[in-house]
This record gives C-alpha cells, structure tokens and sequence, in this order.
C-alpha cells in the first residue's frame, strides 16, 4: 500500500516533531479511469513513526531470511 508522509505543523516549536501518514489505495473511477485516494490517515511522534518502521524492517529481513532458507530446501527436495 502507498503511503504520503509529511511533516505536520505544530503550535509550539517546543513540542516534538509529528508526521501525517496519507495510507493511499488505487481504485476505478466512473469511467474507468485508476485514481489514487485516501484510505485512511494517522499522525504520529516521528520518533515512534521512526522506531516501528525500524521493527518493521527488522522483522520483514527476518521473513527473507527465512524464505531464503525455504527455497534451498525446496530445491534440494526437487532435485
């Protein structure tokens, strides 16, 4: 899924920093046409926006790892 991400203006310069995520899906229009609309939107801390997409990377390097390892064994069950 496509995402927007901005920075979101705060009142206070004090206050942390925030980023609005815009998750977007592509759909059809009445003519048929594909245009890309808001799904759905959060804002967040960036450092908490920062740290999940850390663990998020972490976990989908983990999956390739695996999957990797997955596809060796397959190979050597085909021959």
């Amino acid at each position: 899924m496509a995402k927007n991400i901005a920075e979101k203006v705060v009142a206070s310069s004090d206050a942390p920093k925030q980023v609005t995520i815009k998750h977007l899906k592509t759909m059809k229009n009445a003519s048929g046409n594909d245009v890309t609309v808001v799904d759905w939107q959060d804002t967040k801390n960036v450092d908490d926006a920062i740290s999940q997409a850390e663990a998020e990377l972490a976990s989908a390097e983990a999956k390739v790892t695996e999957l990797k390892a997955d596809i060796v064994e397959y190979k050597k069950v085909k021959g």
